[in-house]
């Protein structure tokens, strides 16, 4: 247990499982006071009993970040639970169909964007008119796959993630000298829902037959990742508005495969995680 964010109050989108869940317990084991939102109350409410017994204080409220209304409606709703707001993390995202472009349903293109772009917009918007009329607060956007160039196959997240990181530099440069942070973070390759229950197009299946070798390999517990969420809302980076952080990184990468290599010449590997696909109906089949 640490102090680090002793007295602060953080709100995280996207917090009733996988990453956003992992940084809601990192913060209260921070001495945060936590605010949890996702599009489900029901698993609101039951993120929020598995995090009471964590030392801190947490609530949590539905809220469906592609809308604005219910993005201020969060943000009045720690507010006046707590009394005030110090972090903004804009998590909630979605990984979208893998597929070829023209051959992901348009609707289902779409909701990647209006939720990991407008999603981050709502928020960061929001975040910022209340930090910077109060001259603090720290804005945190995650990054993720593709932020730093075109992944196929993967389209609509991973050019929605390079949006979010210039989208989010840029704010920082707004606002310099105001007093208030704002934070990109990529966490890397993680275990959770978001690389385990994939949405596939029909006919890519089979490009997806070694992804829990490729996960077993690479992806690291959102822990780990979540300490460095932790560090970006500490006094740590007061005065550094702009920071960008990797919390994966390419030696952590090559650690990884080193261990899965000792581990398979030792006899030792376990079997891959299990990656549950879920087949969506091509909306252009594209001819071999």
């Amino acid at each position: 247990m640490s102090a680090a964010l002793a007295g602060k109050v953080a709100v995280i989108t996207g917090g009733s499982r996988g990453f956003g869940l992992a940084m809601a317990r990192a913060y209260l084991e921070a001495g945060a006071t936590v605010v949890i939102a996702a599009r489900s109350a029901q698993g609101v409410e039951k993120a929020v009993a598995e995090l009471r017994p964590v030392s801190g204080t947490v609530a949590g409220t539905a809220c469906d970040v592609t809308v604005l209304a219910q993005v201020q409606a969060l943000a009045d709703f720690a507010v006046a639970r707590f009394g005030r707001l110090d972090i903004w993390i804009n998590n909630a995202g979605l990984a979208g169909p893998y597929g070829a472009t023209v051959s992901i349903p348009t609707d289902a293109f779409t909701q990647v964007l209006h939720t990991n772009i407008g999603g981050v917009y709502h928020g960061s918007i929001v975040a910022l008119r209340h930090f910077l009329a109060q001259g603090s607060g720290k804005l945190i956007n995650i990054l993720g796959h593709g932020e730093r160039g075109p992944v196929a196959y993967q389209n609509p997240y991973a050019s929605s993630k390079a949006w979010v990181r210039n989208f989010t530099l840029a704010l920082a440069k707004e606002h310099q000298g105001s007093g208030v942070g704002v934070y990109a973070l990529q966490p890397g390759m993680m275990v959770t829902d978001l690389l385990l229950q994939v949405d596939v197009v029909a006919g890519y299946e089979a490009r997806l037959k070694s992804f829990g070798t490729i996960i077993q390999i690479l992806a690291r517990q959102p822990e780990e990742a979540a300490r460095k969420a932790v560090w970006l809302a500490s006094a740590a980076t007061d005065g550094r508005t702009g920071l960008y952080v990797n919390a994966s990184g390419t030696l952590k990468m090559l650690g990884g495969a080193l261990r899965y290599g000792v581990r398979r010449l030792l006899g030792r590997l376990e079997p891959p995680p299990e990656v549950m696909l879920r087949v969506v109906p091509a909306a252009f089949k594209v001819q071999d």
